[in-house]
């Protein structure tokens, strides 16, 4: 991570087909891939929701795949971003698949 590159959380929730088709997982792996934490779940209304945290350039990249690209079965039809605020520390070891 470069050095005073400003770290970021936001909530997200996706709408659309986004289960039952491994959106949880691939979310997981994009995460992973760009270096950042915090976790994704399943909702009861049929959404996906999570928080990812990491350096601004590199959650903005998350944004854009869970707006845009998602799993390959996946159909978006919206993602909404909320409670983005800067923070000093990552609060997650790792990104997370809640049950």
């Amino acid at each position: 991570m470069a050095e005073g590159e400003a770290l970021v959380s936001v909530d997200y929730e996706v709408f659309g087909k986004v289960q039952g088709v491994f959106f949880r997982k691939y979310t997981q792996g994009e995460a992973k891939r760009l270096g950042l934490v915090g976790w994704v779940q399943n909702t009861s209304r049929g959404t996906v929701q999570g928080q990812i945290q990491g350096p601004t350039a590199r959650v903005r990249e998350l944004q854009e795949w869970l707006r845009k690209i998602g799993s390959p079965q996946s159909r978006i039809s919206q993602a909404e971003f909320s409670n983005e605020k800067k923070i000093e520390a990552l609060e997650h070891k790792d990104f997370q698949i809640l049950k």
